[in-house]
């Protein structure tokens, strides 16, 4: 049997929605033990994201935020299920909620709580703005960290209207940070023997993600858009659109130009250098769109790559979970069959040779693990004693 990074790691899991669910399947892909714990009769809320799926049992946004985990659905209202997540704290190694500050405290579940009866749990948070601070209290959502911090502002075209990016990018960065953070502390643990409290926000990681824009605002006042490069572009063709990064070559245009078959504007001198292509970016773009508009994608990716421009075609969703280096990278998984179909869900980015992803726990009902998990209670009670 293969051993897992995380095997004999215990994981609460108070998450919902994604922010905290992405993270939680990280840790449960890689061996970790994560007991769901959700509000009875509702459970976590993006199990009915989708108002098609009546039921909310395989709703394809909770299944693919929730395989390899036990759900144990509680009403915390109730004294006797507040000790019975009491118990399972006492010898958990992690506990992780995105909630907003202050609810982990008022259930008797907060970190000062926690740790005066498990002094190695690591409790890990996500929140939408911070744990302090004047927005500490402010819903967050992935769209509004967009907002706020600057990301939803950003544009490879001025004149492009603002709109909110349609990849939950906010949630999903955090997520991982607070994966990073949670095995950290683990490693920490490892040579104080105490836990420590891990958080990350939406609003920071979308603050962190844009490391190299901020540095060079804070450092020079100016600003850094890579998508609006004067190379740089989105092109339609004749039946499709291609996507072309003029970069990283003593003089791409040139390249550009040959693989386009157009004379070498690079020789002119109102585009001799990169300065004087940004100030005439508008000018090159409708150059370039002109004359991919005269031939097919698959003609314009085989002229590109011959000059080393590199260049791709631009894809549906569809498309890319059909592609052969798709199936090749192993990130399509299968998790069984139910009334409504197949479960299909996308898989892990990270590959390691010894380390394989698989289901081994398809994404669960609410409530499926209750007795097996309230069944373990009186030997958990033993192991702490």
């Amino acid at each position: 049997m293969t051993t897992l990074p995380l095997d004999g790691i215990r994981v609460i899991d108070f998450t919902q929605v994604m922010l905290g669910p992405s993270c939680t399947q990280v840790l449960a892909d890689y061996g970790a033990e994560v007991i769901k714990v959700e509000k009875e009769r509702i459970g976590d809320l993006s199990r009915w994201s989708l108002g098609s799926d009546p039921d909310g049992l395989n709703n394809p946004v909770f299944c693919s935020l929730n395989r390899n985990k036990k759900s144990l659905a509680l009403d915390l209202k109730q004294p006797e299920a507040r000790d019975t997540v009491l118990t399972l704290l006492e010898t958990a190694d992690v506990v992780v909620n995105n909630f907003r500050p202050g609810v982990m405290e008022r259930m008797g579940f907060g970190f000062e709580d926690l740790k005066k009866i498990n002094k190695r749990l690591i409790y890990a948070v996500g929140t939408g703005f911070g744990l302090t601070g004047p927005y500490q209290h402010k819903g967050g959502q992935d769209v509004l960290a967009q907002a706020v911090s600057g990301v939803m502002r950003r544009k490879s075209d001025s004149s492009h209207p603002t709109s909110i990016y349609a990849t939950p990018l906010a949630d999903y960065s955090a997520g991982m940070h607070l994966v990073q953070g949670i095995l950290l502390a683990l490693l920490q643990r490892d040579k104080t023997g105490e836990g420590q409290q891990v958080a990350v926000s939406l609003y920071n990681s979308m603050l962190a993600m844009q490391m190299q824009e901020g540095t060079t605002h804070l450092m020079r006042q100016r600003d850094l858009n890579w998508g609006a490069f004067p190379l740089t572009g989105v092109f339609e063709t004749t039946d499709g659109a291609i996507v072309m990064v003029g970069a990283f070559k003593q003089n791409p245009l040139q390249d550009i130009c040959n693989a386009l078959e157009i004379e070498d504007l690079s020789q002119l001198s109102q585009y001799k250098d990169f300065d004087s292509q940004m100030a005439r970016r508008p000018e090159l773009q409708a150059i370039f769109r002109e004359n991919f508009a005269k031939n097919t994608t698959a003609h314009w990716l085989e002229r590109l790559e011959g000059v080393d421009i590199l260049c791709a075609p631009v894809r549906s969703l569809p498309e890319a979970l059909r592609d052969e280096q798709t199936i090749i990278n192993k990130m399509i998984l299968e998790a069984g069959e139910t009334a409504a179909g197949p479960i299909r869900l996308i898989g892990s980015p990270i590959d390691m040779s010894a380390a394989q992803v698989k289901v081994r726990i398809a994404p669960p009902q609410l409530g499926q693990h209750n007795d097996e998990i309230l069944g373990s209670l009186g030997r958990l009670q033993g192991d702490a004693a």
